[in-house]
């Protein structure tokens, strides 16, 4: 008896945990029986042997206690423990910056340096248009990449706007850039939306082709004159919505943030290291921030009011990890499009979704990149064009996956690059597209 309790005590905590659910119960039953039962006529059991049985289940049944309560909670999907669970690193763990494993992989790699088609950027946001110089800067960043046309979403409006419009004209490049307008929401009063209609259509008369980005401030900070939110379904703006309609100009918005920046921040979030460097990014705080699916709800009823407005969710509309949600919301309204600026990681990790979401739902998607890093242009063209696996992506704080490419029929790249940009903005330069499209 010694022995055995001695050889249960001694086991691993791998081999205990693995029987604690059944090798256990097997054995206390039988050793009650033994000790509880009567004995067989043929076998004598002395009374010590029957309190030292006792003693076994009893120290048995701890031993199983306490594995069933250090146990580690297993992973979801993982139907047993597995080899290593609960074992400690016996070197020091790196930290999760350090951590950048050097992968074995041998596939075909196809880097992407020049996108295959002429390419409009929807959101960009490149420096301040001061003067032709800046205009010039840019536009010699866009060639290497193949960025035939950016239009600035600095969110500029009158005289501001008219500066940039003007140091475009000058330079050499001027069908090289286009600007968006923006709108002033903050300290919203009665009246307000006609005003700030006004100034819209102001600026679309100097120039301006479109309307944004419209910040995710815009229901996550800016207040009424009253000092209450300002909710994005508000009556107030309805004019506004209406008169981008009548306008015929798009609205590139953007709400909100991804839904995890709203989860609690623990480690199970795997935007954690993104909101551990970046402090502005945690919105997990009800009484300061709505929540996501709150803020999701009057985007949904705003865009429900106004079916004649062309809406471009930018980033996808933080759905690109939920592409049946947004797929819904295309098939719903007709007048939601989809830019796919900063959120690449999403694509990349889900090659053959996004693949066929891309080709079912080619008219409604549009090219943007959100800020302006050249260098970062060419990871939108390998996951796009090519088929290739496995390869990086450009910020670790994003995702700490690698991204797969989703190979798009050049159909759908032709209009994914500036096919769509070009039907959905009327006031675009055309010059340097194919003139079939």
């Amino acid at each position: 008896m010694i022995v055995t309790l001695e050889r249960v005590a001694g086991a691993s905590t791998r081999a205990v945990r693995a029987r604690a659910r059944g090798d256990k119960i097997r054995l206390i039953g039988s050793l009650r029986r033994f000790a509880d039962g009567p004995s067989p006529p043929f076998v004598r059991v002395p009374a010590i042997m029957k309190r030292a049985s006792v003693i076994l289940v009893s120290t048995i049944t701890v031993i199983g206690a306490l594995v069933s309560v250090t146990a580690q909670p297993q992973s979801p999907g993982v139907i047993r423990p597995r080899p290593a669970e609960g074992r400690d690193p016996e070197l020091k763990p790196p930290t999760i910056r350090e951590y950048k494993p050097r992968s074995t992989l041998v596939v075909p790699q196809h880097p992407v340096p020049k996108a295959k088609f002429p390419v409009i950027d929807l959101h960009g946001h490149p420096p301040t248009l001061s003067g032709p110089d800046v205009v010039q800067r840019v536009v010699e960043a866009m060639d290497p990449v193949g960025v035939r046309l950016m239009i600035n979403a600095n969110g500029t409006s009158g005289e501001r706007l008219r500066q940039s419009l003007a140091a475009i004209k000058n330079s050499r490049y001027s069908d090289r850039m286009a600007m968006f307008t923006a709108i002033n929401v903050r300290n919203l009063a009665p009246g307000d939306g006609v005003t700030i209609a006004q100034q819209l259509e102001a600026d679309v008369k100097a120039g301006a082709v479109g309307l944004g980005e419209i910040m995710k401030d815009f229901g996550m900070r800016a207040e009424k004159r009253d000092g209450s939110r300002l909710t994005l379904d508000d009556p107030e703006l309805d004019v506004v919505w209406d008169t981008a309609a009548r306008l015929n100009i798009p609205v590139l918005i953007h709400v909100a943030d991804p839904a995890e920046f709203f989860q609690p921040l623990d480690y199970t979030n795997e935007r954690w290291l993104e909101q551990a460097l970046y402090p502005g990014r945690r919105y997990q705080d009800r009484s300061r921030f709505p929540s996501f699916e709150g803020l999701m709800g009057e985007r949904d009823r705003m865009i429900a009011k106004h079916p004649k407005t062309t809406f471009i969710l930018a980033h996808l509309g933080w759905h690109a990890n939920d592409l049946a949600r947004l797929a819904a919301m295309f098939d719903k309204w007709p007048n939601v499009h989809g830019e796919v600026g900063a959120i690449l990681y999403d694509l990349g990790r889900q090659p053959r979704m996004a693949h066929d979401f891309f080709v079912k739902y080619q008219d409604r998607i549009l090219f943007g990149k959100d800020s302006f890093q050249p260098d970062e242009y060419p990871y939108y063209w390998r996951t796009f064009e090519t088929a290739d696996e496995y390869f990086d992506y450009y910020r670790d704080y994003h995702a700490f996956w690698k991204l797969y490419g989703m190979a798009l029929p050049d159909a759908v790249l032709r209009k994914l690059y500036y096919g769509n940009a070009l039907r959905l903005i009327p006031g675009l330069p055309r010059a340097g597209f194919p003139s079939e499209d």
